[in-house]
């Protein structure tokens, strides 16, 4: 019979720890509510901080390469402005040649035209444009006002003679055009 005394208070002690085991304690690794609310909040904090460094890593990585492309075009117009403003006395020498040679040999005359006109097309290449033409409009920002004259068949403010012309590149002025304003 001590067989079966064991036996039962064996059944009876496996049963008192299959009841404990499934019996819902606090474990000793969980924090209560208030703890995990805390860490939740704790950790939403830290999330939305980074969400936020991140934005502005990218926000600054756009405006640096926004700012580098912008540098990287106007790098270019000033080399181009340069190299142009060496080559504007050319160019003023072949206008005034062609002004002064009415009177010459017409192969002359063709000869400078030819190379006057692959000049103009080497500027355009480059996208100079030339301005200040008699009647234009004078504006202080571009044109460079030399003198001043009364004129019956232009209106005041207006340009009466073109004394240099003036070269830029899109908004970028290479050389101001040397005019005379009618009063």
């Amino acid at each position: 019979m001590s067989k079966k005394k064991d036996k039962e208070k064996n059944a009876e002690a496996v049963e008192e720890v299959t009841e404990e085991a499934a019996a819902p304690e606090e474990a000793e690794d969980t924090p209560p509510a208030d703890e995990k609310d805390e860490q939740i909040k704790a950790l939403t904090e830290e999330l939305e901080a980074q969400k936020d460094k991140y934005m502005r890593l990218a926000a600054e990585y756009d405006n640096y390469r926004k700012r580098t492309a912008n540098e990287k075009l106007s790098l270019y117009d000033d080399a181009t402005a340069k190299a142009v403003t060496e080559l504007l006395p050319v160019a003023d020498s072949f206008r005034m040649a062609m002004e002064n040679l009415k009177d010459a040999d017409a192969e002359i005359v063709k000869g400078i035209e030819l190379i006057s006109n692959q000049l103009s097309k080497s500027f355009e290449k480059l996208k100079v444009e030339s301005y200040g033409e008699v009647g234009d409009e004078f504006d202080a920002e571009l044109h460079n006002a030399v003198s001043m004259v009364d004129s019956d068949e232009l209106e005041s403010n207006k340009i009466a003679n073109v004394f240099q012309k003036g070269f830029k590149i899109g908004d970028k002025i290479i050389r101001h055009a040397m005019v005379q304003v009618v009063n």
